[in-house]
């Protein structure tokens, strides 16, 4: 494996709160960092040896290919792929779920991941290694009332994860997923306060985690330090982890 400051790191939502985060520990990594976002110019608070502002629409595979290229022609490298980028979608019963809505979650969370994960993983094979860090919720794993979307497209990314991650296990490439509970950051931090007291009711640790808590452990899977770990999930739940 090359050195530290050859390396190369995409984050997919990498302009939002949880996304700036894991871009900025990877920065102070030494990674060279692209953030990609639906809508992106300039990096801020983003300290790495090189970064690099890519837009892409993560439901669009062409827009996920462009992206691939982009930082190809940049770096000439792919080491590691965070698939951060995510939306809630509305809160309401399954009666009332807008279909349109509920298309536009599944396509956002869990066809996004494929995309830019279909298109990541022939450099990194070619390359011999490779980082696939994808982002999924508690709520794939124990499905939250009004959230059929959100929980079912979560629960995608973490079933997606466990086949991924058998399918490369032999290439140098590990595809490894991080199921958060409830951070005090990201799409949380939108919610209205009687949704964010009942979130914080439900952890034993009786505290949201961190955005930097995220970043730290998705740091660690987008290392070579992880090196034996393969379409595994790893919780980051303050206690609250199911199964």
């Amino acid at each position: 494996m090359s050195s530290a400051a050859e390396r190369v790191a995409i984050v997919t939502g990498g302009a939002g709160g949880l996304g700036g985060a894991i871009a900025a520990r990877l920065g102070a990594d030494g990674f060279r960092v692209a953030v990609a976002d639906v809508s992106v110019s300039a990096v801020d608070g983003v300290s790495a040896v090189e970064t690099l502002a890519v837009p892409v629409d993560v439901t669009d595979p062409a827009s996920a290919a462009a992206m691939r290229d982009a930082v190809l022609a940049r770096w000439g490298r792919i080491d590691v792929l965070v698939n951060n980028a995510g939306i809630a979608g509305p809160t309401a019963p399954v009666t009332d779920y807008p279909p349109d809505a509920w298309q536009r979650v599944i396509m956002v969370n869990l066809v996004g991941v494929f995309h830019c994960t279909q298109a990541c993983l022939p450099p990194m094979i070619a390359a011999g290694y490779g980082r696939v860090v994808n982002i999924a919720s508690i709520a794939g794993k124990d499905g939250n009332p009004d959230m059929s979307a959100y929980s079912a497209s979560k629960a995608g990314v973490i079933a997606f994860t466990k086949s991924a991650g058998k399918e490369t296990a032999k290439t140098g490439v590990l595809v490894n997923c991080v199921v958060p509970g409830v951070l005090d950051a990201g799409l949380t931090g939108k919610a209205p306060e009687e949704e964010r007291r009942l979130f914080l009711s439900r952890i034993p640790m009786g505290r949201m985690g961190r955005a930097e808590e995220l970043a730290e452990l998705v740091s660690w899977l987008g290392s070579e330090r992880c090196s034996f770990s393969t379409g595994a999930t790893f919780d980051l739940s303050g206690g609250r982890a199911v199964y």
